[in-house]
């Protein structure tokens, strides 16, 4: 069976890593409990590399900026829909994105959902 997986790319100050590891660790723990297979975010570490397009430049990142890449694992799109229908309306997320906001600039998140094509592990 093929997996469906949602998948993020965000500019991120790099002075706010930190503060989106905490958020991202608590978001980790709410979709995981509402059903997700795997929550993974992942920040940039070498972003510049030659005769490609940059993640840098995909995510509109800035000289002080790093970019997040991040996915999450779902049995089915299906299972996705029911999974995210659970974790938003989960008051905990309110919480992480309330009243200090997020450390980076939503409009400037891209995201979809994709079905897995392929998956191989060593």
């Amino acid at each position: 069976m093929s997996h469906y997986v949602d998948g993020f790319v965000l500019p991120l100050p790099k002075d706010k890593i930190e503060v989106y590891r905490e958020i991202a660790e608590k978001a980790a723990k709410v979709w995981i409990e509402h059903g997700a297979l795997e929550y993974h975010e992942c920040a940039g570490d070498d972003l510049e590399i030659k005769d490609v397009l940059p993640f840098t430049r995909i995510a509109d990142a800035g000289p002080d900026d790093t970019v997040v890449f991040a996915y999450i694992v779902y049995k089915s799109r299906e299972h996705r829909d029911e999974v995210n229908a659970k974790v938003f309306a989960d008051p905990r997320m309110n919480e992480m994105c309330g009243s200090e906001g997020m450390p980076f600039d939503c409009k400037k998140m891209a995201y979809g959902g994709f079905k897995a094509i392929l998956s191989a592990k060593g």
